[in-house]
């Protein structure tokens, strides 16, 4: 399962990354987990903290777009798929401070006698993701 803070509150989220969206990385909210700050950071401690970067690069832009997005959500699940009884995934990256965006650099290359763009894409900053267990009483 995988979580994020939206103001006070501690949400379950699923990743809605959309190539076509003006905030590509983005998650929407699930609602199966609800609850205030304090008691998630009551119930669940921090174990692991990771930090995704993805990287494509490529001559058709929207594809280059979708290879990032999908190199990321295949880091995110391999993540979740590790997680054990009693832990989650929080989403540490916060908006308006390191929330991660897409970052591109785009060249013309000269390919024969005709002029191609070639497409490299990153996300900068990573986004971070921690996994948090339940505190032992």
């Amino acid at each position: 399962m995988i979580l994020r803070k939206y103001g006070t509150t501690v949400h379950s989220v699923v990743p809605h990354f959309d190539s076509r969206a003006l905030n590509e990385i983005a998650f929407k909210k699930d609602e199966r987990v609800n609850m205030p700050w304090p008691e998630f950071t009551e119930k669940y401690q921090s174990v692991a903290r990771h930090e995704l970067v993805a990287r494509a690069e490529g001559d058709v832009q929207q594809e280059v777009e979708e290879k990032v997005l999908n190199e990321l959500r295949h880091q995110l699940e391999a993540i979740e798929v590790r997680l054990q009884t009693g832990q989650v995934m929080f989403i540490e990256s916060e908006a308006g401070k390191d929330y991660p965006k897409m970052r591109e650099k785009q060249q013309t290359l000269v390919v024969g006698m005709e002029n191609r763009l070639h497409f490299e894409r990153t996300v900068d900053p990573p986004l971070r993701v921690a996994v948090y267990q339940v505190r032992q009483s």
